[in-house]
């Protein structure tokens, strides 16, 4: 869900019952990341020779992909899997009930 709190976009997600909350503005180039795409994390399996043995997709850890050019965050983290001083501005989020309160 994308909502404007006052002058800020912010993205909630809930995954395995939490709640996520982040400004909807990509670090990378300012784009809307929280309208981006909601994947699983994508890990490739490797043999005892570390040789490629296909994907497996991680449903516990899913990814928030940027729409504008691809750059990709955990969830759960904010951070980009590659660099994690790439990072998403996180904002508290709590709910009560039926109500979702965000705190920008």
């Amino acid at each position: 869900m994308v909502k404007d709190l006052a002058s800020t976009t912010v993205g909630v997600f809930r995954v395995e019952g939490k709640l996520y909350a982040y400004e909807n503005t990509c670090p990378h180039q300012g784009g809307p990341v929280c309208q981006g795409l909601l994947i699983p994390r994508v890990e490739e399996k490797l043999n005892a020779s570390q040789g490629a043995e296909g994907f497996r997709f991680d449903e516990s850890d899913p990814r928030l992909v940027c729409p504008w050019h691809g750059f990709e965050f955990s969830v759960k983290t904010g951070c980009h899997p590659g660099k994690a001083e790439i990072r998403l501005t996180q904002f508290e989020v709590e709910e009560e009930g039926e109500l979702v309160y965000v705190r920008v």
